[in-house]
């Protein structure tokens, strides 16, 4: 009586499991290499030796017409 229906779902089962297995597999490296932890910053270069962040800033050209206008704050 049995065609062998019991051992079908059993292997499909086992397929399915193993397919899901191999997906995750593939999403968690895509994942690990497109995020390596590496990152670009915007900051001005040379910055990392001055004394105060003024200092730094007041070598920036595209800063130096900000820092030539005086605003007041009142």
């Amino acid at each position: 009586m049995d065609d062998g229906y019991l051992e079908a779902v059993v292997g499909a089962v086992i397929a399915t499991v193993v397919v899901v297995l191999l997906v995750t597999a593939l999403v968690v490296i895509r994942y690990m290499f497109r995020h390596k932890g590496s990152y670009l910053t915007n900051e001005a270069k040379g910055t990392e030796f001055a004394e105060t962040a003024d200092a730094a800033l007041r070598k920036d050209p595209a800063l130096k017409d900000a820092m030539d206008r005086k605003e007041y704050f009142v």
